[in-house]
């Protein structure tokens, strides 16, 4: 199948960033939203990224001529043969993706001729059920479905969607137009057909598909860095030592770019509060799991959801 009309449903911190990505390829993006205050709240994310896009792409042209690999490699497929020129064309495709995304509260008129939905609600099972309940009777025969869960598996919702052998996972990693990583995983009743589409797909939007050949909780990416983060949330609810010292000593021992706090407040707190509480032990408030949910949900209600939100453990202009 030829996409030309993809759904992104939900304008969180990667919903929104897939849906952009997306028109900045050329597709016709609309994203659902479940209410006026939903979209009022989205808004300003994809003028944000509107914003990088623009930073990002003009100061790529030092680079050229170099073999820097420093670029941001969604938003430029040929670094080796790019322009000035080229970069300008490049920014006028940022300025006409920001223009051309369609929002919209009515669902059926939301999945009128989609040819993909992206389903990138949070990470609450019984939502996503109810939400794919709900589409499922509006949707085209030809629409195929994908989810950006973190760490649910599509079996669990493939039922509810109406076309089990339509629907699987494409996981996307946060700052996707620099980390353009994309995971593909079926479940068992997934047709390969589908499976190569969203593959294409992937390759089309300026992603790096990343093949899974079975089903795994955390895809690959998240595998690695879930229990990482969940050490470094550990060290800090247990009051070993603060998010600064954690992160420089992680950056200083491995060479790495960014500690786990400065990535947790790149992916969001909400998103890691809702990773947490799923965990049974986190009911117990003075076990680990119990600490670093309490130790969340405080930032949280005190406005501090992460660098999309202008603070998180560390404040952002």
């Amino acid at each position: 199948m030829e996409f030309k009309k993809i759904v992104v449903v939900g304008g969180g911190i990667l919903g929104s960033q897939i849906a952009y990505q997306t028109a900045y390829k050329g597709f016709d993006v609309t994203v659902w939203l479940r209410s006026e205050g939903s979209i009022d709240r989205a808004k300003p994310k994809f003028a944000r990224w509107h914003e990088i896009y623009l930073h990002d792409l003009e100061a790529v042209k030092p680079l050229i001529g170099t073999e820097s690999r420093l670029y941001p490699r969604g938003l430029i497929d040929d670094f080796k043969s790019l322009t000035t020129e080229k970069i300008d064309q490049l920014k006028a495709q940022a300025d006409r993706a920001y223009e051309s995304l369609h929002f919209e509260l009515d669902m059926a008129k939301a999945m009128a001729d989609a040819d993909l939905v992206i389903e990138s609600l949070s990470e609450d099972p019984k939502a996503k059920i109810a939400f794919y309940q709900q589409m499922a009777p509006v949707l085209p025969e030809k629409t195929i479905v994908v989810t950006n869960t973190s760490t649910l598996l599509p079996s669990m919702f493939a039922e509810y969607t109406g076309r089990p052998e339509k629907y699987l996972a494409l996981h996307f990693a946060n700052e996707i137009w620099k980390n353009n990583t994309a995971e593909v995983m079926g479940h068992p009743g997934t047709d390969q057909k589908y499976y190569d589409e969203i593959v294409a797909f992937a390759q089309q939007i300026g992603m790096i598909p990343l093949k899974l050949k079975k089903e795994q909780p955390g895809y690959i990416l998240n595998s690695l860095l879930v229990p990482f983060l969940n050490a470094a949330q550990a060290l800090l609810a247990n009051e070993v030592a603060d998010p600064e010292t954690i992160d420089l000593t992680w950056v200083l021992a491995t060479g790495a770019p960014a500690g786990p706090f400065r990535i947790l407040d790149i992916v969001g707190l909400d998103t890691a509060y809702n990773i947490v509480i799923m965990d049974p032990a986190a009911k117990d408030p003075d076990s680990t799991k119990g600490k670093i949910a309490r130790l969340l949900k405080n930032y949280i209600d005190a406005g501090k959801k992460g660098a999309a939100f202008g603070e998180g453990f560390y404040k952002y202009k």
